[in-house]
């Protein structure tokens, strides 16, 4: 039986599944870095991503307050990143849209949780077994240290199992 070389690509898409490896890339992703949003806790073993934003001078708006793109952006790819984490390679996950609702304006540092559940991967996978598209429907709030709700975001994402490719 021949070994299989493990690539540059494979090794970095390993270690990239180490929850500290991903806390630490994405707290030094530049677009994050630059609004001042970080990952405050990843634990997909429990399906849970916390972020967190303080309100700086990168991230104010012409009023003192938050700026909405930065509040969608500190929650846009965590359903993804907690679905294709759960599904593995088999599945494709993409964002379909997304929509936010400001309620409050943010003055402090704000927060917000991303969680799934084992029961929604099961879900998942179930209805993705025939290979046709699911799309699911997200909805989560980002609230201020005193819990005062923010915004509200809602993501749908596109998933689907991929085909088995066909053989030579």
């Amino acid at each position: 039986m021949q070994e299989k070389k493990l690539t540059m690509k494979d090794f970095f898409r390993k270690i990239r599944t180490i929850p500290i490896v991903s806390k630490f890339i994405l707290n030094h992703y530049s677009p994050y870095r630059g609004a001042g949003i970080s990952i405050e806790t990843i634990d997909l073993d429990h399906y849970h991503i916390r972020v967190q934003m303080p309100l700086t001078r990168k991230n104010r708006n012409i009023v003192g307050t938050h700026f909405g793109g930065s509040l969608y952006s500190m929650v846009d790819p965590f359903y993804m990143l907690v679905l294709m984490h759960h599904l593995g390679h088999k599945y494709i996950v993409w964002d379909k849209s997304a929509s936010i609702n400001f309620l409050s304006p943010g003055r402090n540092t704000v927060y917000a949780d991303i969680q799934l559940s084992a029961a929604e991967i099961n879900e998942i996978k179930q209805l993705a077994e025939n290979h046709e598209p699911v799309f699911r429907t997200y909805t989560l709030n980002i609230v201020d240290e005193s819990g005062t709700r923010i915004a509200e975001v809602e993501k749908i994402l596109y998933i689907r199992r991929k085909k088995p490719r066909a053989s030579s």
